[in-house]
């Protein structure tokens, strides 16, 4: 009798042993973290960032495509005020605030959006330029110094470009974008004898020469170092 009930004392201990045992043999191993993807996670940063730029190259490659409409525009008045070219060009002053803004606000400044902006701005103004100088609306001088101050900037670019050196467009030089932007705007709609669009478009220029040179001294900084 002692030893049944030791017998079976001895089994009812192993029970559990077995039971355990049957339990960890048909667990499944918990599964380990996947190791981070850098790719993986970078891909909607990319995606996002490429959906950000697209509006903006759009706004700027609009301004280039606006410039020979701008023209035809300005060539049919000719001598007279235009109010369709000046819509044009007012478009373009517009739009490049507007990109400029969202690629500082979404912070997706690209190389394309460097080189086409500026360029886009410098060849309405000086079309809008060249055009009024051709039909007497705008004095001679006015045009020396809007072709020599993009002169310095173009030879600027070539002499920095190569070295690295990028200078960015200070305040001063997008107030006269501005002021210039605005001064054309109204020698456009505006007619011949209207005095006051040529002198606000001189303080335009005032400006421009002063972030002209401030862009020189701080590209010979660069150039020092």
């Amino acid at each position: 009798g002692h030893r049944l009930a030791d017998s079976l004392q001895r089994q009812k201990g192993r029970v559990p042993l077995v039971h355990v045992a049957h339990v960890r043999a048909d667990a499944q191993p918990l599964q380990q973290p996947h190791a981070a993807d850098p790719q993986h996670d970078l891909l909607p940063d990319a995606v996002l960032v490429a959906a950000l730029i697209q509006p903006v190259r759009d706004l700027t490659v609009a301004r280039l495509a606006l410039i020979p409409v701008f023209v035809v525009l300005m060539v049919r008045a000719g001598h007279r005020p235009s109010w369709p070219a000046g819509v044009a060009f007012g478009i373009a002053g517009i739009t490049d605030q507007v990109d400029g803004f969202l690629a500082r606000r979404w912070r997706v400044e690209s190389r394309f959006g460097k080189l086409a902006d500026p360029l886009a701005d410098r060849l309405m103004i000086d079309a809008a330029v060249i055009l009024l100088f051709a039909y007497d609306r705008l004095p001679w001088a006015g045009l020396a110094v809007v072709v020599g101050r993009d002169v310095v900037l173009l030879a600027g670019s070539g002499l920095l470009a190569p070295r690295g050196i990028e200078v960015d467009v200070n305040a001063v030089g997008k107030a006269a974008t501005w002021v210039l932007y605005a001064a054309i705007f109204f020698r456009i709609v505006t007619h011949t004898a209207t005095q006051w669009p040529v002198d606000l478009f001189w303080a335009g220029l005032a400006l421009a020469l002063l972030a002209g040179a401030l862009y020189l001294r701080t590209a010979w900084g660069e150039l020092r170092r």
